[in-house]
């Protein structure tokens, strides 16, 4: 995954209905978990083909993390 790619994963990831956000300024998460079992469990197929189709991103944590903030996204711990 490249940066320029970002804006376009997380709005792949919000569209399956997962909230994904930054967790303070230390990683993010998907929040697909919230969702009832059924809707988690018939998204997981997606969930695989996002994570192929854009590919390795721990390098870009910081600027997932940023670009989540950015537009909202985060939740702020102590």
């Amino acid at each position: 995954m490249q940066e320029k790619d970002i804006p376009t994963f997380v709005q792949s990831v919000v569209d399956l209905g997962c909230d994904i956000c930054a967790v303070g300024h230390f990683g993010y998460v998907f929040g697909d978990v919230d969702l009832p079992p059924a809707q988690r469990e018939a998204i997981q197929p997606q969930l695989r083909l996002i994570d192929e189709t854009y590919g390795e991103r721990d390098h870009l944590m910081a600027e997932i993390i940023a670009y989540l903030r950015s537009i909202g996204r985060y939740i702020e711990v102590p």
